[in-house]
């Protein structure tokens, strides 16, 4: 699956929590970067330990914090709208990494039979909350027992790429979609910041995702990459935290020049900050 061979790219520090720095090393042939060295399981928990790691709590302290949850519900409506076109008929949905669970609350108001993974206890207490039901695990769910599976922003978070993959093969349903939103690597932006780029996030992201990377890894469990979105916001949000990163302060002008010049640049080699991925199976 992951090469032997593996080429140095880049040294980045993790800029939010533990400013320990990480080596970004290159799988030439799945286009892939992997953070070293990777955080076992049991130590992954203490790099997600910061008031600042916004996914995990409905914080509203600062202008950043209340734009990033503006845009956050213009994207809920946008995600919805994505799996009513893909599954006309409303089914059961699985959310893997469902943080404060509002996208789960949004389906569910919308008629879909909603279930989320959470593995962060302070996100889990928020969704439950909100009426939201969350699992720490895939392991109890039966074979074929979703129409639609999404991750939003969490597959690069996964310690075990290859046994995450066979799980979404084993529990999506012989016509259902997958739904994966990861960083690109190969964007504008990305190229820009480089070692400053607020999405190689290491080492919470363990892996850095191509395009050719998402559809070779899948195509191994018999999953067809069958359609590619932008997240055209991505860009504005990542050169914002880049800038911090880079600077010290946020540059909003900056930032947003940088971001509308990666959106502009993607329309022509479609390489956005971040893509949406819609997997079907194969062979069902």
């Amino acid at each position: 699956m992951i090469s032997k061979n593996l080429k140095n790219y880049l040294t980045v520090k993790d800029n939010s929590v533990s400013k320990e720095t990480f080596e970004l090393l290159y799988d030439e042939n799945l286009d892939l970067l992997i953070t070293s060295p990777q955080p076992s399981e049991n130590n992954l928990g203490r790099y997600y330990e910061s008031d600042d790691y916004i996914s995990h709590t409905d914080g509203k302290r600062s202008v950043f914090e209340k734009a990033y949850h503006f845009i956050k519900n213009i994207a809920l409506k946008n995600k919805l709208s994505l799996i009513n076109d893909l599954q006309k008929s409303k089914g059961n949905l699985l959310d893997i990494g469902a943080g404060t669970g509002d996208f789960l609350l949004v389906a569910k108001q919308n008629g879909w039979k909603t279930i989320g993974i959470e593995p962060s206890e302070k996100a889990k207490a928020i969704a439950e909350k909100k009426g939201v039901e969350l699992k720490s695990n895939l392991s109890n769910f039966a074979d074929h027992s979703f129409d639609v599976i999404t991750m939003w922003h969490v597959l690069e978070h996964v310690p075990n790429l290859k046994n995450q993959i066979t799980e979404l093969k084993r529990l999506i349903k012989p016509n259902g979609s997958i739904i994966i939103a990861v960083p690109n690597f190969k964007s504008f932006d990305a190229k820009y910041y480089k070692e400053f780029w607020a999405a190689y996030d290491v080492p919470r992201h363990l892996w850095h995702f191509s395009k050719t990377a998402i559809e070779k890894l899948f195509a191994q469990e018999d999953l067809r990459l069958e359609k590619i979105l932008p997240m055209k916001f991505d860009s504005f949000y990542v050169s914002l935290l880049s800038e911090k990163y880079k600077t010290g302060k946020m540059n909003y002008l900056k930032a947003f020049s940088i971001g509308l010049k990666s959106n502009l640049k993607a329309k022509n080699n479609f390489e956005y900050s971040s893509h949406i991925y819609v997997l079907k199976n194969a062979k069902n």
